[in-house]
């Protein structure tokens, strides 16, 4: 999957394929709180307090492609900006961890079971 052609924004479906098959790094980038209540299963979390303040997306160096994910998709977008800005290409999930939920992909939470999205 070339992400460059989603034209910066990519389904939750689209995400977690590229997730499975290697070929993209999913940064989950709301709280801690949040990422332990629930995330998709192999996403790093890289709160955008953190980012905000400068610090370094991990990870990303490897080649893969980065996706972002928020709770509604909406800070995400500006998270993208951010990095663009940055000289980091990355695209964000549409609808963010709501939408990934509510099409049935997997939410597991700081253990490993079904988790929430808050």
């Amino acid at each position: 999957m070339l992400l460059s052609e989603c034209l910066g924004r990519i389904t939750p479906a689209q995400a977690h394929r590229a997730v499975e098959d290697g070929s993209a790094l999913l940064a989950d980038v709301r709280e801690e709180d949040e990422l332990r209540a629930g995330h998709a299963p192999g996403a790093i979390l890289s709160p955008l307090s953190r980012l905000t303040e400068g610090a370094a997306l991990p990870g990303h160096e490897d080649g893969r492609d980065l996706v972002l994910i928020r709770r509604s998709g909406h800070r995400s977008q500006q998270v993208a900006h951010l990095l663009v800005e940055r000289g980091v290409t990355a695209v964000d999930v549409t609808g963010g961890m709501r939408a990934l939920a509510a099409e049935g992909l997997p939410v597991r939470d700081a253990h490993g079971a079904a988790g929430t999205v808050i």
